[in-house]
């Protein structure tokens, strides 16, 4: 067998270990992420006939659109998508920097898992399991290995501010600390630019071709 790489293997203990390290703050975002999907599936088996007849018209209409050889403004919605990622990157960056915005740095993380649970629930409602799940893996799957881990990491890294500020209230060490979340999150908000370049060449070009199935 080959040997991995050692950069490879380097970054896997580095993020096990930060893993590991922030254990506790994962088990809390990761649950707010899971409540937020529950609140969305519920949210979904709760709505008005009307609703539910005007989301599987657009539904309906999109795919036939693209089964048709209806094409795709990649341009726009790289644009549209880069907005909304950088967009989330930055406010969990600046409601982590502030002591009073980690409540709504839980509702951010919390809204996203919603948004979330609410699109797979309706997909899978209008389409069945079969056809819908074929949808999500196309069109939502590869973006989201990116986008779910850096916004969970960006809820960590806030938390882990706030705690470091409630504990050692010294200026140099705030300060300290504000530039360890603020260089962690532009990574995490590279990485969600990536989501958005992978979301848009990837998903869409494999949404294109599996569209058939569906």
């Amino acid at each position: 067998m080959r040997e991995e790489p050692k950069t490879r293997k380097r970054l896997k203990n580095i993020i096990g270990d930060h893993i590991i390290h922030h254990l506790r703050r994962y088990t809390i975002v990761v649950l707010l992420l899971f409540i937020g999907i529950i609140l969305g599936v519920i949210f979904v088996n709760n709505l008005a006939d009307e609703q539910k007849v005007e989301i599987e018209n657009y539904l309906t209409t999109f795919i036939t659109s693209l089964k048709e050889g209806g094409s795709i403004d990649k341009i726009g919605l790289l644009l549209d998508s880069l907005k909304n990622n950088i967009g989330i990157g930055i406010l969990l960056w600046f409601l982590g920097c502030t002591v009073i915005g980690i409540p709504i740095l839980y509702l951010v993380i919390a809204f996203r898992g919603f948004c979330l649970g609410y699109t797979i629930s309706t997909v899978i409602a209008i389409l069945g399991t079969g056809k819908g799940s074929l949808l999500i893996a196309s069109s939502m799957l590869l973006q989201n290995i990116f986008f779910i881990p850096c916004i969970l990491a960006l809820g960590v890294s806030g938390m882990k501010l706030y705690e470091s500020i409630m504990k050692d209230k010294r200026r140099e060490k705030i300060k300290l600390e504000i530039v360890r979340h603020t260089l962690f999150s532009l990574i995490m908000i590279m990485l969600l630019a990536l989501s958005s370049v992978v979301e848009v060449y990837g998903s869409t070009n494999l949404l294109q071709f599996l569209i058939k199935y569906i």
